[in-house]
C-alpha cells in the first residue's frame, strides 16, 4: 500500500482514538493474506470464464496445459481459473468456508476492520496492451496493476459487506478512501459508520468541475 494512502489511514486511527474509540493496529482476521489472493483470484476468473468465446477458451486451455507450474504470475493463474475442473473449484470454495470461519471470529471480538480500498490512489489511465501487463506506481516501485484486486477480494471473497468512505488527499490532492468491513449481513453497520465519518471526519469534496 502506498504511504500516501497508509498516512490517510493512520490520521483516520489516530482521530477514532480521541473519540474514544476501542482502535488497535494489531487486530486481524486470523487470514493468510498470499492464501485469501490466490483464491479470490481463481474464483473471480472461474466465475468470469463464462463470457469467454469458444475460440478463447480452447486458448486459455491450450495456454493452461503448456505453463510450467512454477509460473505463478497474474495471467498464469487467470488462465487456468478461466478452464479448471469442478473438482478444483469445490476444493476452492472450501478453503473460502474456512476463511470465512475466521473472519466471524474476529467479528466476535470487533464490529469492523478499517482497511485501504486500493493500493494507491487514482493512477492515469493506461490502456496499452493486457491489462495483466500494465503496471502501476507504488511508494515508488512498478507493480502489477492487478494487485488492486486484493483489497476488493479480501472482504469480497468471503462474502462480507464493504462501504468505501471519504479519508482525506494525498500531498498532490488526489483523493483517499477507507474501506469499511462489516460482519456478514452488516451491510447497514458499515454504511452507518461510513455516514459518522463523513459527519465527524472527512466529507465528500467535489472535484474542480464537478456538477
Amino acid at each position: 500500500v502506498d504511504v500516501e494512502v497508509k498516512d490517510r489511514l493512520q490520521a483516520l486511527v489516530d482521530f477514532l482514538g480521541t473519540r474514544r474509540v476501542k482502535v488497535s493496529d494489531r487486530a486481524r482476521p486470523d487470514v493468510d493474506t498470499a492464501e485469501a489472493q490466490r483464491v479470490y483470484v481463481a474464483l473471480l476468473r472461474a466465475a468470469t470464464s463464462g463470457r469467454l468465446t469458444a475460440e478463447e477458451f480452447e486458448r486459455h486451455l491450450d495456454d493452461a496445459r503448456r505453463l510450467p507450474a512454477e509460473d505463478q504470475s497474474y495471467y498464469a493463474r487467470m488462465v487456468r481459473a478461466n478452464t479448471m475442473y469442478h473438482k478444483d473449484w469445490l476444493a476452492l470454495n472450501e478453503a473460502r468456508h474456512h476463511m470465512r470461519e475466521k473472519w466471524a471470529a474476529f467479528f466476535a471480538e470487533w464490529d469492523l476492520l478499517i482497511c485501504p480500498p486500493a493500493a494507491s490512489a487514482a493512477f492515469p489511465h493506461d490502456h496499452e496492451g493486457e491489462r495483466w501487463e500494465r503496471t502501476i506506481v507504488v511508494d515508488g516501485r512498478k507493480v502489477p496493476t492487478t494487485d488492486q484486486l486484493f483489497w476488493a477480494g479480501y472482504p469480497g471473497v468471503v462474502y462480507l459487506p464493504a462501504a468505501v468512505a471519504p479519508c482525506g488527499f494525498t500531498p498532490a490532492g488526489l483523493p483517499v478512501g477507507v474501506q469499511i468491513v462489516a460482519p456478514q449481513y452488516g451491510d447497514r453497520t458499515a454504511v452507518h459508520f461510513a455516514r459518522l465519518l463523513e459527519h465527524e471526519f472527512q466529507a465528500f469534496v467535489p472535484p474542480p468541475g464537478f456538477e
